[in-house]
C-alpha cells in the first residue's frame, strides 16, 4: 500500500484539519465528534440540511458544506457510518429553528444511526425530517444495504435540497423537493481496479488485468457481473442501458447527466465517456439540459466511473442553477 498518510488511524482527523485551513471562509471543523459545519451556521429561520457517511468518498459530504448546499456533514471513519452522537451534534450546531432535513444514503448503518439521532433531536423539540436515497440500479440488497444503495444521486439531491432551503422554503417544501429528486434519479457504476482502505492495507477485491466489475458500490462492493474488459463505447452503453430502462426514462424527457470518477479515473477518460453517454441519450430522444462531470462521489482511488440521470422539470432546473458556494461545488453569484 502506497498512500500519502502518517497513520491509518488518524487519516480522517488529519484530513479534516487540512480542509479546515484550506476553506476557513466557508466551513469550520469540529474534531470531537467529527463534523464539518457551515461557517455561518446556524442560520436563523433557515431549514438546515445535514448529511454524512463514511469518509473516503471525498468531496462527498464535507466538500458540499456551504451556502446553497449542506449546513453540516458527519464524516465517519473510512467506509464506516457516522455515529448517532455525531449526527445529533450536527443537528444541534445548525438548527436555525426552522427544522432540519437529514439526507441519508441507503446503507444499513447510516439509516439506523441517522434515525437514532433524529429521535434524540425530537426529544429536544427540534423538528427533524429524513429522506433516504437509493438510486443505484445495479443490485437490490447487498453487503451494506437492505434495498438499493445510495450513490451518485446523493450529490444532486444535496445540491437541489440545499438550494430550496437557501431560498427560504419551509421544511415541508424542502422535503417535497428532496423526495422528487429521489423519485427521478438513477445511477450505475463500474470498476477497473479496487480501492485500498488505509487500515486494511490491501485492495477491496481482485480484478485480473483483462477484467472489469459492472455495478460496483461506492465501498467496492460486488456488482452485477464480472466480465472481460470492454472498450469505452460498450462500457458506457451498458451503464446507460441499465439506468435508462430502470425508471424508465423516455424520449422527450429532460435530464441532468452526471458522469462521475470513482477517484482513479482521469478526466481525459471521463470526458470521453461523457461524450458517448450524451450521444446514446440523444439517440433515445432524451434531452440533456444540464451536466456535471468530475470526481464528486469517489471510492478512494478506485479506477472506475458511474453515470447518474436525474429527470428535470422547471422547479428542479431552477434549483440546480441556483448559486452554490462550497469547497467542491461553486457557481452563481
Amino acid at each position: 500500500m502506497k498512500k500519502i498518510i502518517n497513520d491509518p488511524s488518524t487519516v480522517v482527523v488529519e484530513s479534516l484539519r487540512g480542509m479546515a485551513v484550506a476553506h476557513a471562509d466557508l466551513i469550520r471543523v469540529v474534531e470531537e465528534p467529527a463534523l464539518v459545519v457551515r461557517a455561518d451556521a446556524p442560520v436563523a429561520g433557515k431549514v438546515a440540511i445535514v448529511s454524512g457517511g463514511g469518509s473516503g468518498h471525498e468531496p462527498l459530504h464535507g466538500g458540499f458544506v456551504g451556502r446553497g448546499m449542506l449546513d453540516a456533514a458527519c464524516p465517519g471513519a473510512v467506509f464506516t457510518s457516522p455515529t448517532p452522537d455525531q449526527v445529533q451534534a450536527a443537528i444541534e450546531q445548525v438548527d436555525g429553528a426552522a427544522g432540519v432535513l437529514l439526507v441519508v444514503k441507503n446503507y444499513t448503518g447510516d439509516v439506523l444511526n441517522f434515525e437514532t439521532a433524529a429521535e434524540l433531536a425530537a426529544a429536544d423539540e427540534i423538528e427533524v425530517r429524513t429522506v433516504v436515497i437509493d438510486d443505484d440500479v445495479a443490485v437490490k440488497d447487498s453487503l451494506y444495504t437492505a434495498g438499493r444503495r445510495g450513490v451518485g444521486g446523493t450529490v444532486l439531491l444535496e445540491k437541489i435540497a440545499g438550494a430550496a432551503a437557501e431560498r427560504g422554503s419551509d421544511l415541508d417544501t424542502v422535503e417535497r423537493v428532496a423526495s422528487k429528486v429521489i423519485a427521478g434519479v438513477r445511477s450505475m457504476g463500474m470498476a477497473l481496479a479496487a480501492p485500498t482502505v488505509p487500515h486494511v492495507g490491501e485492495p477491496s477485491f481482485d480484478l485480473d488485468d483483462g477484467e472489469m466489475e459492472v455495478g460496483i458500490g461506492i465501498h467496492g462492493e460486488p456488482g452485477r457481473a464480472r466480465m472481460p474488459l470492454e472498450g469505452a463505447d460498450a462500457i458506457v452503453e451498458r451503464l446507460v442501458e441499465a439506468v435508462v430502462t430502470d425508471l424508465p426514462y423516455q424520449s422527450g424527457d429532460r435530464v441532468l447527466l452526471f458522469t462521475n470518477s470513482m477517484g482513479g479515473t482521469p478526466l481525459i477518460e471521463l470526458y470521453l465517456a461523457h461524450g458517448i453517454a450524451e450521444r446514446l441519450l440523444a439517440d433515445r430522444g432524451i434531452v440533456v439540459q444540464r451536466r456535471l462531470v468530475g470526481p464528486f462521489i469517489t471510492s478512494l482511488e478506485m479506477q472506475g466511473m458511474s453515470l447518474t440521470l436525474l429527470k428535470l422539470d422547471d422547479e428542479l432546473l431552477e434549483l440546480w442553477d441556483a448559486p452554490v458556494h462550497t469547497p467542491a461545488l461553486r457557481w452563481g453569484g
